[in-house]
């Protein structure tokens, strides 16, 4: 930024009054509670339309595997992939999807596309060979992707898909832990990683009268193709002279809509905040362009990648799109970026950079809106790295379609009711055959973390009433004292990256590094308490003050719609290039720390 870039101190102050007025308009009493879970009597949202027709003809299991993996996205994948390398044979991976894939498994919508480059979010690509064919990937090379990943470690004989974890049991007698399911199976694993992924639980918004509705509706990843017809690509004749409405405007909306817009009726687009919308620049690419003929040119893109996102220093951007070019807003809290001055410093310096990268941003809008007031409607009113960005060369231009209706529902916090006919906002109805929830998921609520999977340890002490009481306790993010030769993958009390699946494959690496440390020795994996102190006080020391940035956010899942964050240290300050080479030096240096003899032979 050059000193012509920069605004005056007048305009900075009305921009934070502006920021502060459109976060008020947005901020609900109810919080998360906004929004409604996909079971009990919405359950059907959540039914799998891609599942093979018969889900119920196999016999429940009783045999005993190495390794249970669970979850079948990318992160169990290369879990499984990684301890595959490392020898191990009986590895089972249950998945609540029909196949591999996880979040890729699940999303299927018109445009789905990956919003991180291809070459540096798709894992393994060195292993398998394969080059991407675009920049960034269309979701069905993502998801047909990781089935390689998965058929090449020889993962789907023994995996259970339509099939989810109801319980995990530590059996100290045997050393093991008992695993049982939906599908009555009853089977026994000497280890258990957890890969349920951050958000796999669909949600929907609490709105009255949702019931009521006589029209179609479904969540965008559940898309029914069999009423829009088409595919991901589009060529959505069933929409022809249909009213459909569609809810949310976050990363998921902005590739819908484009699509949407060509082949509907009427498209009306109900917005509460709109997303930050940058250039996108898709294009198609080949091996020569991402060097791709070189030795191990995929984990040196995305190392590069990886380094730039989290503040280091690299001589050449191999990548150079708006995640690199936005870095120092997107990571704006690692040390890296510190300026002289302190925290009072910090915040002025990035407070100048966010700004003139938001006005960047708005003047795009009124550069492609025609319609003055659609166009202010579009504008985001917050800091950069408040919501997710996007990217996109074809959200914008869809507000130019006289088919396309953009109602803003800020001043009435969401969409006010529904009837029978469609949904009022501002008194206003607005009649539909279809709505569809773009929606997203719920945050930390899946898996391990939530309680909906219950895990109980030594002595039958459930995990999430031990976290609930003291917090979460762990070393390095993966394993707790009391729940021996359980590890978990995800994002508490380690690191992350707008690039999770690079983080995904380190915590994969260190999965299988453990199993096979703990094999070689005859040992069980568990941290002392003396060692999750230690990792606690590590995160409690070195973390910044977060508060003030989300406390001045516009309400999203970042800051738990708009309540801040959760109590307690939760990642690891000094990013994920730092936190990959800690755990690196503790492989080699450390790891008989977590290792206890085993009393029982192994079966």
């Amino acid at each position: 930024m050059t000193h012509a870039d920069a605004l005056s101190p007048e305009a900075l102050a009305a921009l934070r009054r502006r920021y502060g007025l459109e976060r008020e308009r947005r901020v609900r009493p109810d919080g998360v509670r906004q929004y409604l879970a996909a079971d009990a009597g919405f359950g059907y949202y959540a039914d799998d339309p891609c599942a093979a027709a018969d889900t119920t003809g196999r016999e429940p299991l009783r045999d005993t595997v190495d390794v249970a993996v669970v979850g079948g996205g990318f992160g169990g994948i290369l879990a499984g992939a990684r301890l595959r390398q490392r020898g191990v044979a009986r590895i089972r991976v249950v998945e609540k999807g029909g196949d591999f894939g996880g979040t890729w498994y699940w999303n299927r919508y018109p445009g789905v596309h990956c919003d991180v480059e291809s070459h540096v979010y798709l894992p393994m690509l060195d292993e398998t060979g394969y080059v991407p064919e675009w920049k960034y990937a269309p979701g069905e090379e993502i998801r047909r992707h990781a089935v390689r990943i998965a058929e090449m470690s020889g993962l789907r004989e023994d995996a259970l898909f339509s099939t989810s974890v109801t319980s995990l049991s530590w059996d100290e007698a045997t050393e093991e832990w008992i695993v049982a399911t939906d599908r009555g199976d009853e089977f026994r694993a000497a280890y258990v990683i957890t890969a349920t992924g951050t958000m796999s639980e669909l949600k929907l918004p609490g709105i009255p009268g949702i019931e009521d509705f006589e029209g179609h509706t479904f969540h965008t990843s559940r898309w029914d193709y069999a009423y829009t017809g088409g595919g991901p690509d589009g060529g959505l004749t069933g929409l022809a002279g249909k009213r459909v409405g569609v809810v949310g405007t976050g990363a998921t909306g902005v590739q819908v809509v484009p699509l949407l817009a060509e082949d509907a009726g009427h498209l009306h687009v109900f917005q509460r905040t709109p997303s930050s919308v940058d250039v996108r620049a898709n294009r198609r690419t080949d091996a020569a362009h991402v060097g791709a003929g070189r030795h191990g040119w995929a984990r040196e893109r995305r190392d590069n990648f990886l380094r730039i996102v989290s503040g280091e220093s690299v001589e050449t951007d191999l990548v150079a799109d708006g995640w690199t070019a936005s870095a120092v807003l997107l990571e704006k809290l690692l040390p890296g970026f510190r300026r002289p001055g302190g925290r009072e410093g910090f915040e002025a310096a990035y407070e100048m950079a966010d700004a003139v990268k938001m006005e960047e941003i708005r003047a795009r809008v009124d550069s492609i809106v025609t319609d003055p007031d659609t166009a202010e409607k579009l504008k985001p009113w917050y800091r950069y790295a408040c919501k997710r960005p996007t990217f996109s060369d074809a959200y914008l231009q869809a507000f130019n379609r006289d088919n396309v209706t953009l109602v803003d529902t800020a001043d009435t916090h969401g969409i006010e009711r529904m009837t029978r006919r469609g949904v009022v906002v501002g008194g206003t109805e607005y009649a539909l055959d279809c709505l569809i929830f773009a929606t997203g998921f719920s945050v930390g609520v899946s898996g391990v973390h939530s309680g909906r999977l219950p895990v109980y340890g030594r002595d039958g002490v459930r995990l999430q009433h031990a976290w609930r009481q003291r917090g979460p306790r762990t070393l390095h993010g993966f394993t707790g004292h009391g729940f021996p030769n359980l590890i978990h993958l995800g994002g508490v009390q380690g690191a992350s990256s707008v690039n999770f699946t690079h983080v995904l494959d380190e915590q994969a690496e260190h999965a299988a590094a453990l199993v096979a440390a703990a094999e070689a020795g005859g040992a069980v994996v568990e941290p002392s308490p003396e060692a999750e102190d230690a990792w606690l006080a590590v995160l409690a020391a070195d973390g910044p003050d977060h508060e003030w940035f989300h406390a001045e956010c516009t309400p999203g899942y970042y800051n738990a719609e708009g309540r801040g964050r959760p109590n307690g240290p939760i990642a690891y300050p000094h990013g994920a290039v730092a936190f990959h080479e800690l755990l690196r030096r503790w492989r080699e240096e450390s790891v008989g720390e977590v290792l206890r003899p085993r009393r029982s032979p192994r079966r």
